[in-house]
Formats: C-alpha cells, structure tokens, sequence
C-alpha cells in the first residue's frame, strides 16, 4: 500500500515538472539591436592609381579621337564647366574629340592629386599646362595655351570609374605657378591636349574673336 502511494505520488511530481516546462516561456534572445555592418575600407593607392591612369589617358583620346573612350569614360550626366564660365555634356565632349579641332605642342600635368572619399567616390586636382594649344572653330583659331587648375570628381558606377563632374580655371598672366612643378606618377607630353578639365571650349565660347575678348594670346584667323 505504502509502495503504491509512493508511485503514485512521483508520477504526479513528474507530470507536474512536465506541465512547468510545457508552459515557460521561450527565452527571446533578439534584443532588438540592429548590427551595423562595417563600411569597407577603401583601398586608396589602387584607386589613386586608377584615376590617375584615365587622367593621363586623356591625350592619347585627343589625338586618336577615340570617342568610345569618352562614351565609356564619362556618365552620361556629366556636368562640365569650362574655364571660361560656360558649362557642357558627354555629348558635347564627342563632339569636339570626334572633330579633331582640338590641337596642341605639348601638354603636361602636375600636381595632380587624388582624394578618396569612400570606395566609390573620389576627387582629383591639379596644374595643366598647354602649350601652343589652338581650337579650330568657325570664327576662326582660338589659341587655349595657358596654364590650368583643374577638379575632376569620378564615381565608380557598375563597377567602373566615371567622370561625373569636371571644372577647370585659367591661370592669369600674374599667377604663381612653379617652374620646375612636380610632375604627377604618370606625367604625360603629348602632341594634343586634354579634352577634359583644362580646355573644352563649349558652343558658346567659340564665337568669333570680334564677337568677344579674345584669349590672353589674340587669336589668329586663316
């Protein structure tokens, strides 16, 4: 009798134990707290090296008038703003390479300098200077020979750096500029100048010299 008791009192222990672990409540092991997930780090000489590779590229682009590499090389809402004042697009910049009308001696970078924002973002600076550098255009020839501060903003777009902005200014007669300036990795001298940040004349600074100031050096007509 006492064993029967006995049993009969641990089974009901046992269901009792079940039925507590039956109803807890599941531990929530989400606190609500959001992990943020480490921004990559950029890898800032691959991508100065890059830039400054597409930058002195850009005589060679004149010269063979390689308009697929402008078409690849700047988005297709680029915004231009050339030393004069005026402003362009990417169309604009086929144009003029296509035609050939751009033309110089010689062309040499320095102290280009690239910014890195973030992995997809960049900023790059620098000095161009030209030298007997002409656009043929049908007011006549307009000498663009000077020297030039430029800013180039690149975005990587799909994977691929793109020229999405570009500005450049022309030096006075009066400006400090050094004479022995420190070239950039890849200085380049070439027979053609570069369309981008130092001197693409948009539509609207091409008239004819009588029409407005002619550039420091008076152009000439043929």
């Amino acid at each position: 009798m006492r064993s029967s008791t006995m049993v009969r009192l641990a089974l009901a222990i046992l269901m009792t134990t079940l039925l507590q672990i039956g109803c807890a409540q599941p531990q929530n092991t989400n606190t609500g707290t959001a992990v943020a997930t480490p921004e990559p780090t950029p890898d800032k000489t691959a991508i100065t090296d890059e830039l400054i590779r597409i930058e002195n590229d850009w005589p060679r682009i004149i010269k063979e008038r390689d308009v697929e590499a402008v078409k690849r090389l700047e988005a297709d809402d680029a915004l231009i703003v050339y030393w004069d004042g005026n402003s362009g697009t990417k169309d604009q910049d086929i144009r003029d390479i296509g035609s050939g009308n751009l033309s110089a001696e010689s062309i040499v970078m320095s102290e280009t300098k690239v910014t890195v924002i973030d992995q997809d973002a960049a900023v790059v600076t620098g000095l161009i200077t030209i030298t007997n550098g002409q656009y043929k255009a049908e007011g006549g020839t307009m000498n663009v020979s000077g020297n030039y501060r430029f800013l180039d903003t690149f975005a990587r777009r799909d994977g691929q750096w793109k020229l999405v902005g570009s500005s450049s200014v022309k030096l006075g007669p009066g400006a400090v500029v050094s004479a022995s300036p420190k070239a950039s990795p890849a200085p380049t001298a070439s027979p053609v100048t570069k369309a981008g940040p130092a001197m693409k004349p948009s539509p609207a600074a091409r008239p004819a010299p009588t029409r407005r100031p002619a550039p420091p050096v008076p152009a000439s007509t043929p």
